[in-house]
């Protein structure tokens, strides 16, 4: 259902010009842990569920992680609109534990997030509770990692749908702490009227009120975590952007993973999913073009098809690693 609403709202945008879980807890008491690893379980293989305490949510926060190793870089890739609970995470969706198992890089997929931004929020949500996403990816949770596992200290973070914006904000707001990005069929703008009702149209859908994360319509937050505005500031970080046109594409058929037969998934993939890549095609589009106005170096891929659908986000991983790879050093 979510998936539709937001749909309805890109389909609205299509009439525009396209310009450039329960309760959070109480603040965190003096008596809480500090940020830092509690627990690490295995799942076989290089395959791990570790937990990660954060000190600015006050809570912690459970994340699937691939290991090669000591001495590895790390690819942080944040999930959907969802944060993986509904529809799903990476490790469901897509094929990411097997095309990284011989890779030397850390995989981390945090678990959790849903409606977020992956940002932190100016007040506790009453849906959502208390996200302050931003200062665990970027300041909690890195070293943590970095001290347990024994990492290089080289990053990159790639998002999608929704995530794809956080990933570009986060590089934005927290220099040098990635080397590569990666944005996934995602609408890079947040602070005009249309951006802004498309972001407060996919947490409503969850229940959240995006007052709680940037403020009433003019708070400068929004303007604060425009990619668009800021695109200056991603120089010197490699950059993967993609998205696709919405008309259907090679991944439009009964067998494809998430179809699996059913023609009523074929026409909400079709439908649905074609009317909102559409929307975020002529999004992308727009970045990229300011990217090229700034001459900012990313690699832009622009599907002439494809839906917003997670089997074109899979091939976005496997293209985006080729990349990725010399920006971490492996």
């Amino acid at each position: 259902m979510y998936r539709l609403l937001r749909c309805l709202v890109c389909v609205l945008a299509l009439c525009a010009p396209l310009v450039p879980s329960a309760l959070g807890r109480l603040p965190v008491a003096a008596a809480d842990p500090a940020a830092g690893v509690l627990d690490v379980r295995g799942l076989g293989g290089r395959e791990l569920e570790v937990d990660v305490y954060s000190v600015a949510m006050g809570r912690p926060v459970t994340l699937w992680m691939s290991h090669p190793g000591a001495g590895a870089p790390a690819l942080y890739l944040l999930n959907a609109v969802d944060g993986g609970e509904d529809g799903g995470p990476w490790t469901r969706r897509t094929d990411v534990a097997q095309f990284f198992a011989d890779k030397p890089v850390n995989v981390i997929v945090p678990m959790g997030g849903r409606a977020s931004y992956y940002t932190d929020w100016q007040r506790d949500d009453p849906a959502l509770g208390r996200n302050k996403w931003a200062t665990f990816l970027t300041e909690e949770l890195p070293p943590a990692l970095e001290s347990r596992f024994g990492m290089t200290g080289r990053n990159a973070v790639a998002g999608l749908s929704m995530s794809a914006t956080s990933a570009l904000n986060l590089a934005i707001g927290a220099p040098g702490r990635y080397q590569a990005v990666g944005a996934y069929s995602g609408c890079p703008r947040t602070s005009d009227a249309l951006a802004e009702a498309y972001v407060r149209s996919q947490l409503a859908v969850f229940g959240a009120d995006g007052t709680n994360m940037w403020g009433p319509p003019g708070d400068p937050a929004w303007a604060a975590n425009d990619p668009m505005l800021h695109a200056e500031r991603l120089r010197g970080t490699a950059l993967y952007v993609s998205a696709g046109s919405g008309a259907p594409g090679r991944h439009e058929n009964l067998d494809d993973p998430g179809i699996d037969g059913n023609p009523l998934r074929l026409v909400d993939r079709a439908v649905v999913g074609g009317g909102m890549e559409t929307v975020i095609g002529g999004c992308t589009a727009g970045f990229v073009d300011r990217l090229h106005q700034l001459g900012v170096p990313v690699t832009a891929v622009q599907r002439p098809q494809g839906t917003h659908a997670w089997s074109y986000w899979q091939d976005d991983l496997h293209d985006s690693w080729a990349l990725f790879a010399p920006a971490l050093g492996v």
